[in-house]
């Protein structure tokens, strides 16, 4: 189903579930220190209702909206490809504008507002999906796997080998320069939990945490190295499902629950599995750490792909639902949603706002999400009735274009 500006209903309802979800495990980093999102050992974790939030997030959430915006991206490149093709421009010029003016405002994202950007990550690893626009979408999805595994293959290697010292340099016979040097490995800088620092600094000015960006400047460019592996796969296959049209709901009602039944009830099995697993061993950092970048990596995969055959269900079921239009429109304005919330949450939580940085647990900031999503659904649809774009997206399509785009409808 598609509108007068033939869009694709399907794509606007699943941005936005991504947008929304996305703000679920964003909301760890705004109002706790980094530490909180990899393991709840590290913070927000006091009562029996914030660990019931931590699971029911860790289980369902995150790493899936992640990966789900991710194919949205891939896939929403690719109509912008072909609908530059089909107007006589060129598609690279198209392409490369868009992506360019994204880096700038992701760095801007980042130093000015918050440090868990990802727009600048999106920008750089869409340039190069950009290079595999014309495969097909069997070769696309093939040579994706292959990048997935051997990304993951390489995080396997790295914390795979840091567990096994872990068992060794604890085990009751550890030689004492071993036990040593473990002891001194999860007191440096990488693996000590920072928690003390992170307070003072996000309770502080802006200006002192601006600056402190500005010290770890590098941060942007770094993520993209070790994204790379996980989010030009999840790209490319975005890619492949909209030339196949499952994106755009064309498939058979039977196919997308097929898809639904082989991935979604096995990777939440596979991700409970490590929820439990990560409680048996008291949260340990390099346990979660490891569970993070590498034994997590399948199972996200599976429900991102499963999550996206059952929202195109959905979708196609209540495409006419008043709360499905608006949720549609929430993912219109994705761009402005998604900074938007990076402007309210830091204000509400860091210093120079309301300084409720690290005060508030994991079960009391699904009130602030639940408010988030309560705006993004009041403001998105009568702002896209009025006008063509979101406020952020009318500013990135005007600099990308070169002239100002026609705004009011």
């Amino acid at each position: 189903m598609q509108s007068l500006e033939q869009r694709h209903i399907s794509l606007d309802a699943m941005r936005g579930f991504a947008v929304m979800g996305i703000l679920a495990m964003n909301i760890i980093g705004f109002a706790m220190p980094e530490w909180a999102y990899v393991t709840p050992a590290a913070y927000g974790t006091d009562t029996l209702a914030d660990k019931i939030a931590w699971a029911f997030s860790f289980i369902f959430i995150d790493g899936k909206m992640r990966g789900l915006f991710s194919l949205l991206f891939g896939a929403s490149m690719m109509l912008i490809i072909d609908r530059a093709a089909a107007n006589g421009e060129s598609a690279a010029q198209v392409h490369f504008r868009r992506m360019a003016w994204l880096a700038l405002f992701g760095l801007a994202h980042y130093f000015f507002i918050w440090f868990g950007d990802i727009l600048f990550l999106y920008a750089i690893i869409g340039m190069i999906a950009f290079l595999f626009r014309n495969w097909s979408p069997e070769r696309l999805i093939k040579i994706a796997l292959i990048i997935f595994a051997l990304g993951l293959a390489l995080w396997g290697l790295q914390f795979g080998a840091l567990q096994v010292f872990q068992y060794f340099a604890t085990s009751a016979d550890a030689s004492a320069d071993m036990a040593r040097a473990f002891r001194e490995l999860m007191a440096s800088a990488d693996l000590a939990f920072n928690i003390a620092p992170d307070l003072a600094l996000h309770r502080g000015s802006y200006v002192a945490i601006v600056m402190d960006k500005f010290d770890e400047w590098s941060t942007p460019f770094i993520l993209v190295v070790q994204s790379i592996g996980e989010t030009l796969p999840l790209m490319m296959l975005g890619m492949a499902m909209q030339k196949s049209g499952f994106m755009t709901g064309n498939w058979d009602s039977a196919d997308y629950r097929r898809w639904a039944k082989r991935m979604v009830p096995l990777g939440l099995l596979l991700t409970a599995g490590l929820a439990v697993w990560m409680a048996a061993v008291d949260f340990d950092r390099i346990t979660a750490l490891a569970v993070f970048y590498f034994w997590g990596g399948i199972p996200r995969l599976m429900l991102t792909i499963g999550y996206a055959a059952l929202l195109i269900m959905l979708i196609g079921h209540y495409h006419n639902h008043p709360m499905l239009l608006r949720v549609a429109a929430a993912g219109r304005a994705a761009f402005s949603n998604y900074l938007g919330t990076s402007i309210i949450m830091t204000t509400i939580f860091y210093g120079y706002g309301l300084g409720l940085f690290g005060d508030v647990g994991r079960a009391g900031l699904w009130l602030f999400v639940l408010g988030a999503w309560a705006v993004m659904l009041l403001w998105s649809k009568p702002w896209l009735m009025q006008y063509h774009y979101g406020p952020l997206e009318w500013l990135w399509r005007s600099l990308a274009r070169g002239k100002v785009q026609l705004m009011r409808r």
